[in-house]
């Protein structure tokens, strides 16, 4: 069994069918078919059950998805190390960001192009639990957040570089006109407030910062929305729909003309920010250059 018979396994495994996974392949399905029944019979096992929906991987494919995915990752990074040795830094450095991290990427890309012009950059946005897995399957290298990093995972550990804590402010709407002269807030007058909450389905830590500081003030807040976009809560708050309390660096990305922001005047709560990569994992040289230039802020 070869490297290349482990990616014809792996593509059948995930497609679930010859047919869908040759044409993926640009091959034929019957010399596809031949593979798959030469490795059963080099194992001597069963790797998958054929009924009428299609493949479905037994308990030893399972196992063999499972090892060979492991293994090709292995096989790419020592492949990027081997090659950086005479390359340098260049190519491309794949860094993933929650949405309200975005707004701490623009400055740090642009110091970081001055120095390694040859690198290029690619980021992906989602929440904690998606990024944590593309950090696994080393669809990224880094992952910019907030603190804890809320990823399920039992297979890897990270490590951590913490970032400058983030103070919270209160964002409301610029045509609020009776707020036009003020700079600060208390946390009670957000009381009356319609409020936005930033939130996903499986990411959660932010939001509960938040509903516990006003319940700690002694009230509920009056949500009206909740929403996994930055920028739609955003368009929201500028259309005079409502309030929301948020990282103050989110504010960095947003023209000040349809949004005030405020701070809070009895409430000192912060947001805490860090850069994420598997522990004990090949870091390109572009990625361990970004991390550096993140340590020297």
């Amino acid at each position: 069994m070869d490297i290349r018979q482990l990616k014809y396994f792996l593509m059948v495994a995930e497609e679930g069918q010859i047919t869908r996974a040759a044409k993926r392949l640009h091959m034929e399905q019957p010399p596809l078919s031949r593979q798959m029944q030469m490795i059963e019979q080099e194992l001597g096992v069963r790797l998958f059950d054929r009924n009428r929906s299609g493949l479905k991987l037994t308990e030893a494919g399972e196992l063999l998805r499972q090892k060979a995915e492991s293994l090709l990752l292995q096989l790419d990074e020592v492949t990027r190390e081997v090659k950086e040795i005479e390359e340098g830094v260049r190519g491309v450095l794949s860094i993933g960001s929650v949405v309200s991290c975005i707004s701490l990427l623009p400055t740090h890309i642009g110091r970081f192009r001055e120095e390694y012009p040859q690198v290029t950059f690619k980021i992906s946005e989602g929440d904690h639990y998606q990024l944590g897995e593309q950090l696994e399957k080393r669809m990224i290298e880094l992952v910019i957040a907030r603190l804890p990093f809320e990823a399920q995972t039992s297979t890897y550990q990270y490590d951590i570089l913490p970032l400058s804590s983030d103070p919270f402010v209160v964002v409301i709407p610029s045509s609020w006109v009776s707020y036009s002269g003020k700079r600060s807030i208390s946390m009670q007058q957000l009381a009356s407030f319609p409020f936005l909450t930033l939130k996903t389905d499986r990411t959660t830590r932010m939001h509960e910062q938040v509903m516990d500081a006003c319940r700690l003030h002694g009230f509920e807040p009056d949500v009206i929305c909740e929403c996994s976009s930055v920028a739609i809560i955003m368009s929201l708050i500028a259309e005079g729909i409502g309030a929301t309390v948020f990282p103050k660096s989110v504010m960095s990305s947003f023209p000040a003309t349809v949004v005030k922001m405020l701070d809070i005047e009895d409430a000192d709560f912060q947001s805490d920010v860090g850069i994420i990569w598997l522990k004990d994992r090949y870091l390109s040289k572009s990625a361990q250059h970004f991390i550096d230039l993140f340590r020297m802020d």
